[in-house]
Order: C-alpha cells, then sequence, then structure tokens
C-alpha cells in the first residue's frame, strides 16, 4: 500500500524550518489549501497568499495526489493542459 502524500502546513513552521525544508529539497512546490491550487515556490501569486493558506509538498505527484490543480500564473502550460483534460467529454 502506498503512503499518502505529505502535506506541510506553513501555520506550524518557522520561516527556518521552511528555508531548511526547501533546502535539502523536502519540498519543492507550494499551494493553496482553500483553492487547492499549487505551484512553483517563486510564483507571485503563491508569495502573496496569506500564510495560514499556504502548503507545501515535496512534488507536485504528490499536490495532485491531494487534489491540487496548477497555478495559472507559474504554471500555464500545465494549467491549460488541467483544463483541456476536465473539459473534455
Amino acid at each position: 500500500m502506498t503512503q499518502p502524500a505529505k502535506t506541510y502546513h506553513h501555520a506550524y513552521f518557522t520561516d527556518q524550518q521552511i528555508a531548511d525544508l526547501i533546502q535539502s529539497q523536502a519540498i519543492t512546490i507550494g499551494g493553496n489549501k482553500n483553492l487547492k491550487i499549487y505551484g512553483t515556490l517563486k510564483c507571485k501569486s503563491g508569495k502573496r497568499m496569506k500564510r495560514k493558506n499556504r502548503v507545501f509538498f515535496k512534488s507536485k505527484q504528490d499536490a495532485i495526489a491531494r487534489g491540487y490543480r496548477p497555478c495559472g500564473n507559474c504554471m500555464r502550460q500545465a494549467y491549460l493542459n488541467n483544463l483541456v483534460k476536465s473539459t473534455s467529454p
């Protein structure tokens, strides 16, 4: 049985702990827990969101496994591909 994807909630970590997780590559993707959107750690939209809404994942596969969709700002092509998939019969 596969283990569920781990989610790191920003509200439960200090900035230094998050920096350490990024440095060790334990997290590589950020997301908004309310909107269920994931994107790069450098995304302007992601940097503007409230800390209480921010989550992190090891990979985009982990975010997808949790039901998140790509960001239309920093992951435009993946967003468009996802949009086509979700509207196709």
